[in-house]
């Protein structure tokens, strides 16, 4: 489609974004540190590798999230290297859909009934499901494995967002923090995004279902939210 140098620049070439399809991701962070502008620039990836996608945001608005999504492109615009500006806001747009659901609306069987009129209808087929503000706190792994079993039987690639909290002391084996300590073990990606200085620094966990204590040698701009190398 035209926007392979955008792909093969994108710092989040690291995790291998867009291997597998079925394949769960996980970022992590305490409240306003930037899970969503993460989850934008994958799913902005994805897109750009011809993927459609459905971001999922619960308990907030469409346009608050349309707002990130715009943000972060006009940062990508004013690079200067795609030369159609509006062809790519365009593909974008056509290529996105925003899903809204209320905290306690979210589950399953609501989220199965809503795809399925999506695919069946043949209105919006996605590769790729983000969902922001799953609440990890009060849904057990049953709910999880119920959210995943249905991700692998549609053949699609998800990845969540999970609010971490200063003061939980939980945290799995190989450095996952509650309230996922004990679920880590569902995804194939996982993610930190850790305050460091003046900067939030990337630290990947789990890497395509491999265990890492390496870093990844990207940061969070605080000032654009961007991903790029430290």
């Amino acid at each position: 489609m035209g926007y392979e140098q955008l792909v093969n620049q994108n710092p989040l070439r690291v995790l291998n974004l867009g291997r597998h399809n079925k394949h769960l991701g996980l970022i992590m962070a305490r409240a306003g540190l930037g899970k969503t502008a993460l989850l934008v620039q994958i799913a902005l990836d994805s897109i750009l590798r011809g993927n459609r996608v459905i971001h999922i945001s619960i308990g907030a608005s469409i346009d608050k999230t349309k707002i990130w999504y715009d943000d972060i492109l006009q940062i990508i615009l004013q690079d200067g290297s795609v030369t159609n500006p509006h062809q790519l806001i365009d593909m974008v747009q056509q290529h996105r859909m925003i899903m809204t659901f209320k905290e306690s609306a979210f589950s399953r069987p609501r989220l199965e009934e809503r795809l399925n009129d999506l695919v069946l209808q043949d209105i919006f087929k996605p590769n790729c499901l983000v969902i922001d503000g799953f609440d990890f706190e009060n849904a057990g792994r049953e709910d999880l494995e119920d959210i995943k079993d249905l991700l692998d039987a549609m053949s699609m690639q998800a990845w969540f967002s999970a609010v971490s909290h200063r003061d939980d002391e939980r945290v799995s084996p190989v450095g996952v923090p509650g309230p996922c300590h004990e679920i880590d073990d569902l995804f194939d990606t996982v993610v930190l995004l850790k305050p460091e200085k003046e900067m939030i620094q990337l630290d990947i966990i789990r890497n395509n279902g491999e265990d890492s204590a390496a870093g990844s040698g990207l940061i969070l701009d605080p000032t654009t939210m961007m991903v790029k190398k430290n």
